[in-house]
């Protein structure tokens, strides 16, 4: 066919070209490509590598002949073989020859065109083929955004948006089409010299490639068994099945494809935005948030502490310990780990101060001095890392946290930790804890990202200014609709780290709502600490005689358990931080925020 054109005008040649072919002096080669076209006047793109050249280049008829002809003198490019299209202007900017670990890339290894290709499917041959309605997979080897200006009527898309994404995305086609007719297509042919033969890999047994691709498609066959444009990786965008541009314009931002209706709507802002990627503040920050989960959830498969390691944990002593011998400090900082333990670590040397000198059990510690455990190399439990992202700005975050998780590192957990998730994400912004949650409780936890934010928000906690709202499930059947507790909390745990009811202890005080009464003998209550006591509302409830549903630690009857931290496997402890309200360190406006019901009150079908 012939590709159409105004009469008299001088139009702008375009080629595109490709050819696997292995290639040496790659710095000469890019020297003297970069000084031929800008001697010709030709402005686009070379790629070069040692698999190959990949080009898109636009000038006068005459220097694109020159050029072609100077290429192939030498003997890798000799059967170089170029399609050509017309435009009324140049659609490049610059002239770019650049050195590339791949012409096109893939990151799959054992993929060489230059020594194996699929089969060819000549243009004329497919567009009989789909005359005749043979049994074909016509697989589109191209980004989403290509493919939603054209492709072939009843082609399969993958929804790629990077080439790289192509072979996990393509393995779930196997268990259906594995034994039919496969043709890979693209834009040129280039990505199916790579895609094609990694079929064959993974095991389809009928692959073909569609020999230049679509574009000669257009050149041999036109429209026939295609639907809309073609889109091309120059300035004009996308061309028809007569080869001549469309008219469309892309999108800086999104890299979508725009029509005129696109271009003259309200959201198109040039290199900002257009109706396909516009959003609101709102809409921006909820694509934020679930970037972050991905971010979180790609960290976290496998979890991090899945893996035996070295764990060095640093150990502050707390005016609150000082002045005590190194064993009592030690079983006062963490109880759970047990008198003998901390002697076996001191005698074997696995601890040590911070200088890595050995120390004694009796030795007086001080305020500020710091030490080191060195922890055997022991896998850590497994824990939920399904962090759900509720609010972020340039402050805090804010993330409801499943169970069990720890929030930080202590006892048996390092890396599998709130904290030790969240650390990777916003490197090298050291986040802050501004509250705590036990590791079997879930819901609104907030972490400053600065400093002088910590310091605003942290106080909040500390004056009792923030107001927290939970949801619990108690063990009984309270006689009041609303009720309290005001019994002071130890200061010190007692086994297992268990707190319990002290006279001499903190001031502490929880108020009860009762929200529901249920038939099996429990309550659901909203539960509103005006204290931030350790384990307080589960304390409290226990104190009461109505102990939290799933609660390892404080059991019914007064009991103490021996446990602190549930297995994934276990049934949740039945108490979430559902609402939370504070002053915004930079304005000093009220923010409230809200999770969702907690998992274990929506399977009662609230």
């Amino acid at each position: 066919m012939q590709v159409a054109r105004e009469a008299g005008s001088e139009p702008c040649v375009n080629i595109a070209a490709y050819k696997f072919v292995t290639l040496d002096r790659l710095p000469e080669r890019r020297q003297q490509l970069k000084k031929l076209c800008n001697d010709l006047g030709l402005k686009g793109t070379i790629l070069l590598s040692g698999e190959g050249i990949n080009m898109f280049l636009a000038g006068k008829e005459e220097s694109v002949e020159s050029f072609l002809a100077t290429l192939k003198q030498d003997p890798p490019f000799a059967d170089l073989q170029a399609k050509l299209s017309y435009s009324d202007s140049q659609p490049f900017h610059r002239m770019l020859v650049k050195l590339k670990r791949e012409i096109i890339s893939f990151g799959q290894p054992g993929i060489e065109p230059a020594k194996h290709t699929s089969k060819r499917v000549t243009a004329e041959e497919l567009r009989d083929w789909l005359s005749e309605g043979q049994d074909l997979l016509l697989l589109d080897t191209r980004n989403d955004y290509e493919v939603e200006l054209g492709t072939f009527k009843g082609a399969v898309d993958l929804g790629i948006t990077h080439f790289r994404e192509f072979p996990e995305k393509v393995k779930e086609l196997i268990p259906q089409h594995q034994d039919r007719k496969v043709i890979a297509f693209c834009t040129g042919g280039i990505r199916c010299e790579k895609a094609t033969p990694y079929l064959e890999q993974i095991g389809f047994n009928n692959v073909y490639q569609l020999d230049g691709g679509i574009l000669k498609y257009f050149e041999l066959c036109g429209k026939e068994h295609y639907e809309g444009g073609c889109f091309v990786f120059d300035q004009r965008i996308a061309l028809d099945p007569e080869l001549v541009p469309t008219g469309n314009a892309q999108c800086f931002a999104c890299q979508a494809v725009l029509s005129q209706e696109d271009l003259e709507s309200p959201y198109y802002v040039y290199e900002k935005s257009c109706p396909h990627c516009h959003r609101n503040e709102q809409q921006k920050l909820e694509q934020l948030l679930r970037s972050r989960e991905e971010q979180v959830r790609v960290l976290t498969n496998p979890l991090p502490g899945s893996q035996p390691y070295c764990n060095r944990r640093l150990i502050h002593v707390p005016r609150r310990l000082a002045g005590r011998p190194l064993i009592e400090f030690l079983q006062q900082w963490y109880p759970p780990y047990g008198e003998a333990a901390w002697l076996q670590a001191i005698t074997s040397g696995k601890m040590t101060n911070d200088l890595g000198s050995r120390v004694t059990e009796q030795q007086i510690v001080r305020e500020g001095e710091r030490f080191v455990h060195w922890v055997d190399e022991l896998p850590e439990p497994n824990v939920n890392p399904n962090i759900r992202f509720l609010y972020e700005d340039r402050f805090f975050i804010a993330v409801d946290k499943p169970a069990p998780l720890p929030m930080h590192p202590s006892g048996r957990f390092n890396r599998n930790t709130l904290s030790g998730f969240l650390e990777p994400v916003y490197r090298p912004q050291k986040l802050r804890v501004a509250h705590r949650l036990d590791a079997n409780t879930t819901g609104v936890v907030l972490l400053a990202r600065t400093f002088q934010a910590a310091s605003k928000i942290q106080p909040q906690f500390q004056s009792g200014e923030v107001e927290k709202v939970y949801l619990a499930l108690l063990q009984g059947v309270p006689t009041e609709t609303e009720f309290s507790c005001d019994a002071p909390i130890s200061r010190e745990p007692g086994p297992v780290g268990a707190r319990g009811v002290d006279e001499d202890g903190q001031p502490s005080e929880t108020r009860f709502v009762v929200k529901e009464r249920f038939e099996d003998g429990t309550t659901l209550v909203e539960v509103r600490p005006l204290h931030g006591r350790t384990n307080q509302i589960r304390v409290h409830a226990w104190h009461l005689g109505f102990p939290i549903v799933g609660d390892p630690l404080y059991l019914q009857g007064s009991q103490v358990g021996s446990q602190q931290t549930l297995s994934v496997e276990s049934e949740a402890m039945c108490l979430h931080a559902w609402k939370l309200s504070f002053l915004h360190p930079e304005n000093g406006q009220r923010i409230s925020l809200q999770t969702d019901l907690p998992v274990w009150l929506k399977e009662r079908g609230k």
